[in-house]
């Protein structure tokens, strides 16, 4: 048997590697048009496919079977990536979706859900109360037409007739006003407080130049009197005679 040297092996020509590359390539494009076939998609052309990521319209879509997979598939990616932040900077994550269905799905990684969410309600508790004050503001009655539904509801000839229901409908609104209102004047002192702040920094600010201009002022008196001018320090006097 014949053995050729390394020398004397025949070299694959270039031919050879462009029929390699065109196959993968077909490969590559097959596999491709099947995948987004499947997900109810257009599939790409040739140039498309090869000439690297391009920028995907984000859109709702349109097959719900597609959809279904499509949120399938991104929710378990973003659990996985809130997974990687956790372990790669020692942090906590929480991860909450809602489906279109309404079907809840959540994931904590670093601590559990629980406490997560504690701790986010501790340190937004002021934004939180807000927000709800904020809501109920816009849903109840504004404050003269409040007042008018107490005064209706709670005269002797009407007090017999109002139900449980409506008293405590009543009470709850009369409690959100309150608040809104003790918000707005505490808003109110906050902004007072502030404003006497920065008179006090300006006042401050002026009396500097002022103490500045005035020893500026001192100090060039000192260099232009007699004494100073003609060099000659004043005769000393002499003590008086016992």
């Amino acid at each position: 048997m014949c053995y050729l040297s390394r020398e004397q092996k025949p070299k694959k020509g270039k031919k050879d590697r462009n029929k390699r590359i065109k196959r993968s390539k077909a490969k590559t494009l097959r596999v491709s048009s099947d995948i987004r076939l499947k997900l109810g998609h257009k599939a790409l052309s040739e140039e498309e496919v090869f000439m690297g990521r391009r920028k995907v319209e984000i859109k709702l879509i349109e097959n719900k079977s597609s959809r279904q997979v499509t949120f399938s598939k991104r929710r378990t990616g973003l659990i996985e990536k809130a997974r990687q932040l956790s372990v790669l900077c020692e942090s906590s994550v929480a991860v909450l979706v809602v489906s279109a269905s309404g079907k809840l799905y959540n994931s904590s990684s670093g601590d559990n859900m629980t406490n997560i969410i504690d701790r986010y309600e501790i340190q937004h508790a002021g934004e939180l109360r807000s927000l709800d004050l904020a809501e109920k503001t816009r849903i109840y009655l504004p404050h003269n037409e409040l007042l008018e539904s107490v005064k209706s509801n709670l005269e002797e000839s009407n007090v017999d007739n109002v139900s449980v229901d409506s008293l405590i409908s009543l009470e709850d609104q009369l409690e959100t006003a309150l608040s809104a209102t003790r918000a707005r004047k505490t808003e109110l002192k906050m902004e007072f407080v502030k404003m006497l702040q920065e008179k006090e920094e300006l006042l401050r600010q002026e009396n500097l130049v002022l103490a500045s201009q005035i020893g500026k002022t001192n100090g060039g008196r000192e260099n232009n009197s007699p004494e100073n001018s003609s060099g000659i320090n004043p005769p000393e006097t002499l003590p008086l005679l016992k």
